[in-house]
């Protein structure tokens, strides 16, 4: 059965406000309409949703997570796992939410659940001129590690190789308690806007 992907009907997101909750769940094969769009915001090559169906086929491999208020997704991530890695892939967040918390959300419940799953490490590239971005990524330990000359190629901009190293660590788990309670707490959204990235 062909599935079709389009924009809610509503066609409005939920407005970021001091009560908004943020719900972090599981990537399922219905939010891809909802993730699809925001992503046709945010990147100059946004992933289709047959990408996206795909990664989620793959099973006990892939990671994948939305971040939903009132139902409706505003971001989301995924990841790979090979061996102990785990390479993200994508992050985005909706433009009216980012720098609200949501990438921290998204990157908590997956850096967890990556630790959980027997991972060691943390990988992922990001442009380098996207210094909020990066600026989240240190919140999780990630440090650079080299560049990949113009990986964004459709933008022409070098991708900065990030790697955050022994998150199976009792002192990872402490730098993820301490954000656990930096988001509980509701006090400034955290540094970075949201990654907003994907190779």
């Amino acid at each position: 059965m062909a599935l079709l992907f389009h924009r809610r009907k509503t066609g409005a997101l939920p407005i970021p406000g001091p009560d908004s909750v943020v719900v972090i769940e599981e990537m399922r094969r219905r939010h891809v309409r909802e993730v699809v769009p925001i992503e046709e915001q945010i990147f100059p090559r946004p992933w289709s949703a047959a990408l996206y169906l795909s990664e989620l086929a793959q099973g006990a491999s892939r990671l994948y997570y939305v971040a939903l208020v009132d139902g409706v997704v505003v971001g989301y991530t995924g990841c790979m796992l090979l061996v102990g890695e785990c390479h993200i892939t994508t992050v985005g967040v909706a433009p009216s939410w980012q720098r609200k918390g949501v990438g921290m959300r998204l990157l908590h419940r997956l850096a967890n659940d990556a630790r959980r799953m027997g991972a060691t490490s943390l990988a992922l590239e990001v442009r380098v001129t996207n210094t909020g971005a990066q600026e989240l990524y240190r919140a999780f330990g990630f440090a650079p590690s080299g560049i990949r000359k113009n990986y964004y190629a459709e933008v022409n901009e070098d991708g900065l190789v990030m790697w955050a190293s022994d998150i199976d660590s009792p002192a990872y788990q402490m730098r993820l308690d301490a954000i656990a309670m930096r988001i509980a707490n509701k006090g400034t959204p955290g540094p970075g806007a949201t990654g907003e990235e994907h190779p």
